[in-house]
Order: structure tokens, then C-alpha cells, then sequence
């Protein structure tokens, strides 16, 4: 058969049938979500929901009656503006991760009684500010309280509470509670971690607005503007021992400190 009479291959046969080629994207899709969801398949799905109201401001444990020594940075003048609160906003999240992260991250990994004794009593010797010492024990109490009510499908808290109580044993700080019921609600170290920065976060921010120092709208921009440095904040000190718990903004205590002598105040702390 001459060249030119040849039969020619269907160039069509080269390009994948089109079911095939949408298989393969599914496939890829379920291997990528198992691969999300790994961590997921034994959480109960109804336990979600309270962990999103952990985090809901609505949840009455009495963050917004503390200003994280913002009050306090304004009446000195260190905070005058909305440049200045985003410079003392990160380094309170800078602050926050370096000291308080090693702990939400050890009650979450281990959230049994006798760990949350221990870490509770490792960090009342480490806060030396007092109004910061008051202020972690006031939010921690009511946190553990509010939270032995609602999360009724975790009777282990409100038997933990109950144990601790009036006995003396705890102080009840605010760390390592908050780790104690995410580790119990199922939820995972690193999204803990993430969730107190962001609770941190938001509520100073909602003191700034309620201090007139920045509107609601730019309460809202600031936060997402800051929310790139909380997460490289989180990923600088998460995962570590409480061995390593340290203060990386002493200025910032030192104003906290002082919020007492104000002669005029709207926050407690």
C-alpha cells in the first residue's frame, strides 16, 4: 500500500474519554478529603456544634470585662491610635502564645484531672502580675462553670469542678481550663491553640472599640489584618511543653500591673 494511502491512527483515541478523566479528578478529591478528615472520622459530629459555642461570644465566661492591660497602655498614652493598637495587639498574641499556649496545649493532649492540677499549679507560680493572676482565675472559674452547664454530654466536667471546688487544690486559670474542655470536646491541639489566640485577639479588640479607640468596622479590618500574624504566632509557639512558657512582652504586664492605681476604670483588668 502506498505511503500516502496509508491508514491514518484516530487522533481521538489519544485523549482520555472524558469519564475517565472525571473519575480520576474524584479520586483525587476523596484521596485529598481523607486525607482532611483523617483526624475527624472519630469525632462525634454533634460535638462540633460545641465547639463552635465555645468559641461564641454569646458564651458568658466574661472575657469582654478585661481589657488585657489596654485600659491601662492608654491612660500612660502608649496607646493613642490605631497604629499603636495593632503594635500592642501583636504583642499581646506574641505574649500570649509564648506564655499561655504550652498550657492550652498540655490539658488539651492530656485532659485529666490530675494534669489540670498540676498545670494550674504551675502557672499561678509563673503569673507574677496580680491583676493578670486575677484576671486568668476570674475567666477560668466562670469558663469552668458555664461550660460544666451547658456541655451536658461531658459529665466529666462538672464531676472535675465539682471535685476541685472550695477544696483549694486548683486556682482555676483560664489556660489551662479552656484546654481541658477542647481536649474533652474533641477537639484537636492545634485548633485549640488557634482558638485561644483568636479569643485573645478578638476580645482586646472588642475593649479597644468599647474604649473609642476604633470603630466597629475598623475593629473588623484590624482583626483580619492581624489575623496573618496571629496564625505565624501560632505556628512560632505552638506544640511546646510548659517547661518552655515564657514572657516575651514584660512592658505590657508592667501596664496590666498598674491597672489598679487607674483612677477611673471600665475594665477589671
Amino acid at each position: 500500500m502506498p505511503f500516502s494511502q496509508k491508514k491514518k491512527k484516530n487522533p481521538r483515541r489519544l485523549i482520555p474519554w472524558k469519564g475517565d478523566l472525571v473519575c480520576f479528578v474524584m479520586e483525587q478529591d476523596l484521596v485529598e478529603t481523607e486525607k482532611r478528615t483523617k483526624r475527624e472520622i472519630n469525632i462525634d459530629p454533634s460535638l462540633q456544634w460545641s465547639q463552635w459555642q465555645l468559641l461564641d461570644s454569646i458564651l458568658p465566661t466574661g472575657g469582654f470585662a478585661h481589657s488585657f492591660g489596654l485600659e491601662a497602655a492608654i491612660q500612660a498614652r502608649l496607646v493613642s491610635g490605631p497604629d499603636d493598637l495593632q503594635t500592642f495587639v501583636i504583642h499581646l498574641l506574641e505574649n500570649t502564645g509564648s506564655l499561655l499556649l504550652p498550657f492550652v496545649y498540655s490539658a488539651t493532649m492530656n485532659p485529666t484531672l490530675d494534669n489540670w492540677q498540676k498545670l494550674d499549679r504551675i502557672l499561678d507560680a509563673t503569673l507574677s502580675n496580680e491583676v493578670g493572676r486575677k484576671a486568668s482565675v476570674s475567666q477560668g472559674s466562670s469558663l469552668m462553670r458555664v461550660a460544666a452547664s451547658v456541655f451536658t454530654e461531658l459529665p466529666s466536667l462538672k464531676s472535675m469542678r465539682d471535685v476541685c471546688i472550695g477544696s483549694g487544690v486548683v486556682s482555676f486559670h483560664h489556660a489551662p481550663v479552656f484546654g481541658i474542655i477542647c481536649g474533652l470536646l474533641g477537639m484537636d491541639s492545634g485548633t485549640s491553640q488557634r482558638a485561644y489566640i483568636f479569643m485573645t485577639m478578638r476580645d482586646v479588640i472588642s475593649a479597644a472599640t468599647r474604649l473609642n479607640l476604633v470603630g466597629p468596622l475598623g475593629a473588623a479590618v484590624l482583626q483580619h489584618r492581624v489575623a496573618s500574624v496571629a496564625e505565624s504566632m501560632v505556628k512560632k509557639w505552638m506544640d511546646r511543653s510548659v517547661e518552655d512558657a515564657c514572657q516575651t512582652a514584660p512592658l505590657l504586664d508592667t501596664f496590666q500591673g498598674c491597672h489598679t492605681y487607674l483612677f477611673s476604670r471600665l475594665f477589671c483588668s
